[in-house]
């Protein structure tokens, strides 16, 4: 049982960053005319209210119990929330509206994991102590989760983050066509993270994410809050 306490960190970790990237949705929706989520009471901060059955439990689960049984480790996880629900047409300004909401919750997720990088100063030098060990740990995981996160969300593909923002800078003609993928984006994702990596040795999406962006994303924000190079 020597691996529950970064299990545990871990999850938390996790629970935090998508808990807080649902509900920064629903909170720039209303700040921008649309309260589609506090009249539903999906505007909240308890996890428990943003937890899918199939994305949050199932889908996580299935794929911890095969790669461990298959593999003794982990290497992909991939898993969704149940996604705050946005009444794009009720917004002052759709287009950019929507720009604007969808744009809120990576930008909670790059906040949170510079609030976890000034919150291990303190921590520097300090060794020895179980629970701070643990603190420790639970920060490094928030910092880089939560980059995984902004990073995973802000691909260019709807239903994603970044598919919405891309639809909504494009200009009207392209835009609406490239929204409507939205259909097939869940299947495009799953297609790059698992069948692409499979059927093309050597090409890995998210190793690819990980490496290129999130790790340079750490180093940068770990910098300008004062940790050095």
């Amino acid at each position: 049982m020597d691996w529950l306490p970064d299990f545990a960190a871990a999850v938390l970790a996790a629970i935090l960053a998508i808990t807080l990237h649902e509900a920064a949705h629903g909170y720039a929706a209303r700040a921008l005319g649309d309260d589609t989520a506090a009249r539903l009471g999906r505007l909240s901060l308890n996890p428990l209210r943003h937890i899918d059955p199939v994305g949050t439990l199932l889908v996580p689960g299935l794929l911890l119990f095969t790669q461990l049984l298959a593999a003794g480790q982990v290497s992909v996880m991939f898993g969704w929330a149940k996604p705050v629900p946005v009444n794009i047409m009720a917004l002052r300004n759709p287009r950019f509206g929507m720009v604007l909401v969808a744009a809120a919750g990576p930008a909670v997720n790059v906040l949170l994991a510079t609030v976890a990088a000034l919150l291990l100063h303190p921590l520097q030098g300090v060794g020895g102590d179980n629970v701070l060990d643990w603190f420790e740990g639970f920060l490094f995981l928030s910092l880089i989760g939560n980059l995984v996160l902004a990073a995973f969300n802000l691909l260019p593909i709807p239903p994603l983050d970044g598919g919405r923002i891309l639809g909504g800078l494009l200009p009207p003609a392209l835009g609406i066509p490239f929204l409507r993928l939205e259909r097939a984006g869940l299947f495009i994702v799953l297609a790059l993270l698992f069948l692409l990596p499979m059927a093309v040795p050597g090409i890995d999406p998210l190793r690819w994410l990980v490496s290129a962006v999130v790790f340079p994303a750490a180093e940068v924000i770990l910098a300008l809050t004062g940790h050095g190079a």
